[in-house]
């Protein structure tokens, strides 16, 4: 998660404001704070932006998959469970749930009838730190996933 500052002039501030609205289009925003501040100088627009970087425009242009049709009965439960824990983890987190674990990611998982830490690092786009923070979610032994 990153931080932006900015600030407006009450008064005069219109360009910044222009720069303040293609900087939040621009971005995947998590929490605006505003505070109106009384200077000396004149009353000033306090945000405080809590962001992601958005990569989504590459991904936007994906169709998107239906995994009920991709994946078998029993690989779309486990997709379906998949999907409920990450919620719950990148709520709890103030992420987005792609940051836990994209669908990709998920039904690469939800193939594997046994899950395992070994097995999740060889899944494309999860490496040790991902594995490491959020593996005791998604295997049911915790310490069989520590312990990996």
């Amino acid at each position: 998660m990153q931080i932006k500052i900015m600030t407006i002039p009450l008064m005069g501030g219109e360009m910044l404001n222009e720069d303040l609205n293609v900087f939040l289009r621009s971005k995947k925003v998590l929490q605006v704070e505003q505070h109106l501040v009384a200077q000396v100088q004149g009353a000033v627009w306090t945000f405080v932006i809590r962001y992601v970087e958005d990569h989504s425009p590459i991904q936007k242009n994906k169709e998107k998959i239906d995994y009920r049709l991709v994946l078998t009965e029993a690989a779309f439960g486990r997709y379906s469970q998949y999907r409920e824990i990450r919620k719950a983890v990148a709520q709890s987190e103030g992420l987005p749930a792609f940051a836990v674990f994209t669908d990709e990611e998920m039904a690469e998982m939800a193939k594997l009838e046994v899950l395992t830490a070994v097995e999740m690092k060889k899944i494309k786009g999860i490496g040790e730190k991902k594995t490491e923070k959020y593996a005791a979610y998604f295997i049911p032994d915790a310490s069989h996933a520590k312990s990996e």
